[in-house]
């Protein structure tokens, strides 16, 4: 029971992650200091482990990924598009 919860604690950590950023990008209108390249990768490192989790059936590491997929999804769709 404590590594389930353990797990689902971590999710909670990770989907805190991109939250500062997407705060910061709404509040200021401003993406010249975020890398494209840097979310780019992230995002695809998530659709690998998503992926992963699906086929190994882990339903914690599915809502975790699919959470934080769309999540950075957004903050990259935001940053390239202020990129223009």
């Amino acid at each position: 029971m404590i590594p389930y919860l353990i797990g689902w604690l971590g999710v909670a950590l990770g989907l805190l992650v991109p939250i500062p950023q997407f705060y910061k990008i709404l509040r200021t209108k401003k993406t010249g200091d975020v890398s494209v390249g840097t979310y780019t990768l992230l995002v695809m490192a998530i659709t690998c482990y998503l992926i992963h989790a699906i086929s190994i059936g882990s339903i914690v590491f599915t809502v975790s990924q699919s959470i934080n997929l769309i999540t950075n999804t957004i903050v990259l769709i935001c940053i390239i598009k202020g990129k223009k």
